[in-house]
């Protein structure tokens, strides 16, 4: 993947980051981390920069954790979906099979019924 120098300014300080981004998605979520920031240190006058940095990247974190319990716990629904989606085809096959078979075991026994019949 190409990678490209993208500047973004957070709270005030400019950063130049290398990434294989785009820039455009690089510089929202620099403005989410800036607003979400902004908003911390405007909560209290004793947050400093580093504190708000600090409280965004555990909040961040947090979202993180949760969303990815919530997508394992996701793969595992649909894993036993489709587990039990083959037992029922496997089931439903095998119905199908037994029918096929008593279907015929009954035009059999129509056959026979009808050749007694006609003797």
């Amino acid at each position: 993947m190409p990678t490209s120098k993208v500047r973004l300014t957070i709270c005030g300080s400019s950063y130049v980051i290398s990434t294989s981004e785009s820039e455009d998605y690089m510089q929202n979520l620099a403005d989410r981390l800036n607003l979400d920031m902004n908003e911390l240190m405007a909560s209290s006058n004793s947050v400093s920069i580093t504190t708000a940095a600090v409280m965004t990247a555990l909040n961040y974190r947090d979202e993180l954790e949760k969303a990815s319990g919530s997508a394992d716990n996701m793969r595992r629904q649909i894993k036993n979906y489709l587990e039990d989606a083959a037992s029922a085809k496997m089931a439903a096959e095998e119905l199908r099979r037994e029918n096929d078979s008593l279907r015929k075991q009954v035009d059999d026994l129509r056959r026979r019924l009808t050749q007694r019949s006609d003797v």
